[in-house]
């Protein structure tokens, strides 16, 4: 049975905005990283937090909650800062769950796709990089936490939210590694993110995600794109959108079916 404890009005008020960690005490791992005030991290402990929006979650975090009571033990949480605004909580966040990657949280912290983990030379290759002019009409894709172990092609064509008809206006498509532009690709179809599409598709995602596939862009437009980096407008602190669309003159539109 989960313990009862929790903060009081007076302690919530001294506390402000805090980040917490829940870890599984069978294990002694970090399952999830998490930001709040009042006694949210006791609501997260207990299961009582999460309702997902997507389909996925009933998530891993709150199945690991679950299996931890079943099995006769309590979550362990840890805060690790408190006294801070919200932006400054959101920051810690981020740093943190850069710091524990075996935790469970489905959205990466705020401005961690631009500014979280790097080493020093892809920080330098970044800043030094030449600002890209855009000649086509682009989607940008964030690849950032997956194109190390797919490459760039299999991180940046599924599964996305997204409107397949602006999709398919886009001239080029840029898998793109914290404001690098890796790789040029050309779509030749926009497809459902199904299994029977993309083979290998861990999950069905009819009617909800979308893929493409594609091929490389020829050396002319890979050149125009490739190792540059994006503008600093399209870099901004805080911009949690893995994928947007650009037009010739740089200029970012929405994509998002779910995004008026």
């Amino acid at each position: 049975m989960a313990s009862q404890i929790g903060f009081s009005d007076a302690v919530s008020q001294r506390l402000g905005y805090y980040v917490y960690r829940l870890i599984d005490p069978r294990k002694g791992e970090t399952f999830y990283i998490g930001k709040g005030k009042g006694n949210r991290v006791f609501a997260h402990a207990r299961g009582k937090l999460g309702v997902a929006t997507d389909s996925d979650a009933l998530s891993n975090k709150l199945r690991r909650i679950r299996e931890i009571y079943r099995d006769g033990f309590e979550v362990i949480h840890v805060i690790h800062r408190h006294g801070m605004d919200e932006q400054t909580a959101l920051e810690v966040e981020a740093a943190l769950i850069d710091a524990y990657p075996e935790a469970s949280n489905l959205i990466s912290g705020q401005g961690s796709d631009e500014f979280g983990l790097m080493h020093a030379k892809q920080i330098i290759e970044r800043y030094e990089a030449t600002e890209v002019t855009f000649h086509h009409s682009a989607i940008l894709i964030n690849v950032n936490k997956t194109v190390a172990e797919k490459g760039s092609y299999e991180a940046a064509r599924y599964a996305w939210k997204l409107d397949p008809k602006k999709a398919e206006q886009a001239e080029i498509i840029l898998a793109v590694d914290r404001g690098l532009i890796l790789d040029v690709f050309i779509a030749e179809n926009w497809l459902e993110a199904t299994s029977a599409n993309f083979p290998g598709l861990a999950k069905d995602w009819t009617g909800r995600r979308w893929g493409f596939v594609g091929k490389e862009a020829p050396d002319e437009i890979s050149k125009l794109y490739k190792r540059f980096r994006l503008p600093d407008s399209m870099r901004k602190r805080g911009a949690a959108n893995p994928i947007r669309y650009a037009n010739k003159s740089g200029l970012l539109e929405n994509i998002n079916e779910d995004t008026p």
